[in-house]
């Protein structure tokens, strides 16, 4: 999924601008799909309502065209860049990697990318809004996040100091670092950062409808048949479970914020595995088994 640039202007300014993205990028194998925002606003790319149209994308392009979900791709350039740092954290578990070309990340946080390679690309002459700086000190940023957790937080910054706004086609070199990745749909561990637009399931992790908040910050980790949970306030969380993320012939255990409060086996069930379908059409993220856990104190 390629996003063009242009933002608050003239419908035909960004017309033009999607005429542009639809060229821009030509990989060695796979379908470019290159969508005309919906809105002419500055912030064309991460409204609320884009989460809800990407995921609509996705699913028609797996179900009529047989696109493996484990190798969905986001980029963008521009404002199509500032959609890639906001939509990126808040979509991490639909993608395999993403970048972000000459954007801004206003007010998005970097801490969903946990499990999602992600590559920026900034010319170093490219001032505008302080693009050059805020992409150096998300480089940056990536690259604490990498070393207090080396499991995840897979990232590239490249800054072109001979650039400005346009990189001359030098960001390609994203395209080829890109298809390498596959998407891990069954991490080992989750930091699901909340955005002012929320989502009510990421990974293997969900909340019930209506719960989900601005803000919140929930992470959870597998090791062995154990899952520990940090709940950051949460009072609901639904575990999402698979054999491809533990033995469900055998005893799971849960421990939230540092209290057990599941120990047993969980049956595997037919209607969470349509429930999970009928969520998303990804089969390779269909959960067989779920734990509710209400952690009111």
């Amino acid at each position: 999924i390629s996003m063009h640039g242009g933002g608050g202007a003239p419908p035909r300014v960004n017309d033009q601008q999607w005429r542009n993205q639809i060229r821009l990028y030509a990989p060695s194998e796979g379908i470019v799909v290159a969508p005309r925002a919906p809105t002419d606003t500055w912030n064309l790319w991460h409204q609320s309502h884009i989460d809800d149209l990407f995921d609509r994308l996705i699913a028609n392009f797996v179900i009529t065209r047989g696109v493996n979900p484990d190798r969905v791709y986001l980029m963008g350039y521009s404002a199509g860049g500032d959609g890639v740092y906001q939509l990126a954290p808040r979509m991490a578990d639909r993608f395999a990697a993403a970048a972000m070309m000459a954007g801004h990340p206003n007010n998005a946080s970097p801490l969903g990318l946990r499990n999602l390679p992600f590559m920026i690309f900034m010319g170093g002459k490219d001032g505008a809004y302080g693009r050059n700086k805020v992409a150096a000190q998300w480089g940056k940023t990536l690259e604490e996040l990498r070393e207090a957790d080396p499991g995840g937080y897979d990232h590239k910054a490249t800054i072109y100091p001979q650039h400005g706004h346009w990189m001359n086609g030098d960001d390609r070199e994203a395209l080829p670092w890109m298809i390498a990745k596959t998407r891990d749909p069954w991490p080992k561990r989750i930091v699901w950062k909340q955005s002012g637009r929320t989502h009510e399931r990421f990974y293997w992790l969900q909340v019930p409808k209506g719960v989900a908040k601005g803000g919140q910050q929930i992470e959870a980790e597998v090791q062995g048949q154990q899952v520990t949970i940090q709940s950051g306030g949460a009072q609901e969380i639904i575990l999402r479970l698979s054999d491809r993320l533990v033995n469900l012939d055998k005893v799971v255990t849960v421990n939230a914020d540092g209290v057990e409060v599941f120990k047993g086996k969980l049956e595997r069930k037919a209607r969470v595995i349509w429930e999970s379908l009928k969520q998303r059409p990804d089969p390779n993220s269909v959960a067989t088994a779920e734990l509710h856990l209400e952690l009111r104190r």
